[in-house]
């Protein structure tokens, strides 16, 4: 059984991954995003100090106050463009013309990823689920989140047990209901398993209700605002950044419900974040179907 563990994160923000994606193929790598850091040593120094001597000798001053200006400019970018490709594969090509539209997308993105959402009342279903029985609050701080597309955890992973046990029973729930739930690869991210629903009542991409993450093992998925609000108080995840739906003229590429849970670092943990799972699979079908995690039903409040 996976256990409760809280550490201190480590000060580079580092996470490795090495898992099967059930076809057979060992997926390892690790997250980490590194701060923009500029060491010079003794031959860096001289090498800096000639070039300048150099460039004011040869070049226009103009010149060369545009090169001082642009160096640390490029220098962010760099370091920016490796910490998007750390972040792992997801729902946005790890390549130049990736990056450029996430930053592109990065102008509207949400500044609070904890503000609930502004109630609807054309919403339907007209109400959330989670509220007939709260859910606990989640123990300890809130992991650190980087990146837009992909948005990942890069601390507090949890243990590969509870993310294997997270897979079996989304494997085993789909193969229960599948005259109304299926399973496959994520749409939104590409990657990943994914819950989808067959006859959706709310639009997501393909019916998609839920998918985990190799790499972090945490969630993206789908709720009602009212749940949104319950899982954001609680401490159990944040909206994705991609949520504020621009300034209402541009479409974002995720829709405004759309959630990130953290991963479970418990078997306890597990069972609250089921709870979450049925609350998604309400939203986007309408439909109520318990989850059973091995020990019982994840409905309802936990002992």
């Amino acid at each position: 059984m996976c256990a409760l563990s809280l550490t201190r994160p480590e000060a580079s923000n580092t996470t490795t991954s090495c898992v099967d994606d059930g076809d057979g193929l060992t997926i390892s790598f690790t997250i980490r995003q590194d701060p923009m850091s500029i060491t010079l040593d003794g031959p860096a120094i001289f090498t800096l100090a000639t070039s300048l001597i150099l460039c004011l000798h040869f070049l226009q001053p103009s010149v060369v106050v545009t090169l001082i200006g642009l160096a640390p400019i490029l220098l962010y970018v760099h370091n920016d463009y490796h910490n998007y490709l750390k972040l792992g594969p997801g729902g946005t090509p790890a390549t130049p013309q990736g990056y450029i539209r996430i930053n592109w997308f990065r102008l509207w993105a949400l500044r609070d990823p904890f503000e609930p959402l502004q109630p609807d009342p054309a919403t339907e279903p007209s109400a959330g689920i989670l509220s007939r029985s709260s859910l606990p609050y989640r123990c300890g701080p809130r992991p650190t989140v980087a990146g837009i597309a992909p948005q990942r955890q890069v601390d507090q992973r949890g243990p590969q047990d509870c993310y294997l046990a997270l897979r079996r029973i989304l494997e085993n729930h789909g193969a229960k209901h599948s005259d109304g739930i299926a399973i496959g690869t994520s749409c939104f991210e590409k990657h990943g398993l994914g819950l989808f629903a067959r006859f959706p009542f709310n639009n997501t991409c393909q019916g998609e209700i839920c998918h985990v993450h190799n790499s972090d093992h945490s969630m993206h998925m789908n709720l009602h605002p009212d749940d949104v609000k319950e899982v954001l108080a609680k401490g159990w995840g944040q909206r994705h950044p991609l949520t504020s739906q621009g300034s209402g003229w541009m479409r974002m590429p995720v829709p405004r419900n759309f959630v990130m849970v953290y991963a479970p670092r418990s078997m306890e943990e597990v069972k609250i974040v089921c709870r979450i799972i049925e609350a998604a699979g309400w939203w986007v079908m309408a439909k109520e179907y318990e989850i059973v995690t091995g020990n019982g039903k994840a409905t309802g409040a936990l002992s």
